[in-house]
């Protein structure tokens, strides 16, 4: 398993100390200097090596992400709430006060809690969260913006580039990612590659149909036809492909095998060929779960689906509720969906959540019908804990696919909750490159 990393030259000995807790892993390391290096490095390294997966920054992300391939498992690493109490820790023990204060890339909602928990004057506290559009020219200046107005004796930032455009005239307190964050990360990514891995491997079922013989072959001569047309198809061969029913193919092949015959589940063309070469619309259903019988059982539903569609198609169903397709027989996928909801494979991906994940999230977006949520209200609704719904919810809003709606106060005691509007479906078009 190869895992890029992507960092500043700033951060290489925190990386190195959270890799050294990972076997079985071989790392191939970007590392750059200015934010202006980022896209020649990752270009680099996508060139140079072959990876099973990739981590880095918001910043690098940011700058580099239309470079990733699609399909290639990604983790955006960030600074965490910790990372920042430790910062301000870190002021006060060179005597300084804890506000005023500027800092950068942390978004609203953690530093109210870290400034909420230290008992801090959140009035005196500005903070500019991370914008990826944002150029760190405009970073730099809401620091010394800030520095010229209040005279504060340092700022904090997680852009390595802050310190050196400041140097002599404040002290930047770095609130860096610790290495036992990123080692959370790198071992979340590994295991995430691993179980990609563990499913590419899985046996699956491939169920075929004649759906409707054209030109009245006969069922049993089309179904004869299209059982040596996948006999004779390399990509097939290791496949055992046997009659199941009287005008249906079953077969058993490493899900990897299927996902080569479908480039990646995009197309199918052996549908177009039976269509040419039989004079029979062929359709197909793919099933991967955890049994063989489970397995058949999917693709016979997946089939079924197919069947509806005017044209040849296929789709593949999976025991965790995926569903991909329509596959075209030949060409670009004439659709692709999970659990209904279009571009949430691509998606998540690109956010650092699984797509299980976002089409649950996607599912609720589209129950609340425009309502506002609380993360804690969120959390109960996927079975997470509380804090897990706001790193949820922080991630979320770092991809832009939460929109802030206001706060509610349920009790008279305590601060008011924030409130989220999400904003998943309306990303996925966009995303897909749909209209």
């Amino acid at each position: 398993m190869v895992i890029g990393l992507v960092l500043h030259a700033g951060h290489r000995d925190q990386f190195a100390d959270a890799a050294a807790t990972v076997s079985g892993v071989d790392l191939s390391w970007a590392v750059y200097e200015r934010e202006d290096q980022i896209r020649d490095r990752v270009a680099a390294l996508l060139r140079d090596e072959k990876l099973d997966g990739l981590l880095l920054g918001l910043a690098p992300y940011a700058r580099a992400r239309d470079l990733l391939p699609p399909g290639l498992p990604v983790t955006v690493t960030r600074s965490a709430a910790l990372d920042l109490a430790l910062a301000w820790a870190r002021a006060r023990g060179n005597g300084w006060p804890a506000t005023p204060v500027s800092i950068d890339t942390f978004d609203q909602e953690t530093v109210d809690e870290v400034a909420g928990a230290l008992g801090l004057d959140r009035a005196a506290i500005a903070t500019q969260p991370f914008d990826p559009e944002r150029p760190i020219a405009d970073v730099i200046a809401f620091h010394a913006e800030h520095l010229q107005r209040t005279g504060a004796p340092y700022a904090i930032s997680v852009r390595m580039a802050v310190a050196s455009a400041l140097a002599g005239r404040a002290t930047v307190l770095h609130a860096l990612a610790t290495p036992a964050t990123i080692r959370a990360d790198l071992h979340e990514l590994a295991l995430r590659i691993r179980n990609r891995q563990a499913d590419r491997r899985r046996f699956a079922a491939g169920v075929f149909l004649v759906a409707k013989p054209e030109e009245s072959p006969g069922l049993d001569r089309a179904r004869a036809g299209l059982h040596h047309l996948l006999l004779n198809t390399p990509e097939f061969a290791d496949a055992w492909i046997d009659h199941r029913g009287p005008r249906g193919l079953l077969a058993f092949a490493p899900a990897a095998l299927f996902e080569t015959v479908t480039h990646r589940w995009v197309n199918l063309p052996a549908l177009a060929e039976a269509r040419e070469t039989l004079g029979v619309r062929a359709v197909a259903g793919f099933g991967i779960g955890a049994t063989a019988r489970l397995s058949v059982t999917l693709a016979e539903r997946a089939a079924a689906r197919a069947e509806q569609d005017t044209d040849p198609s296929a789709y593949l169903f999976t025991d965790d509720g995926m569903t991909i397709g329509p596959m075209g027989a030949s060409g670009v996928p004439l659709a692709y969906t999970y659990r209904e909801h279009g571009g949430i494979e691509s998606l998540a991906g690109r956010v650092g959540l699984s797509a299980a994940t976002l089409s649950r999230l996607a599912a609720i977006e589209r129950g609340l019908e425009g309502r506002p949520v609380s993360p804690s209200d969120l959390a109960r609704t996927l079975g997470i804990t509380d804090p897990s719904g706001r790193r949820l919810i922080r991630k979320l809003s770092e991809a832009r696919l939460v929109v802030g709606d206001g706060s509610s106060q349920m009790h008279r005691k305590g601060r008011p909750t924030r409130l989220y509007r999400l904003a998943i479906t309306s990303a996925l078009p966009a995303e897909e490159g749909m209209p």
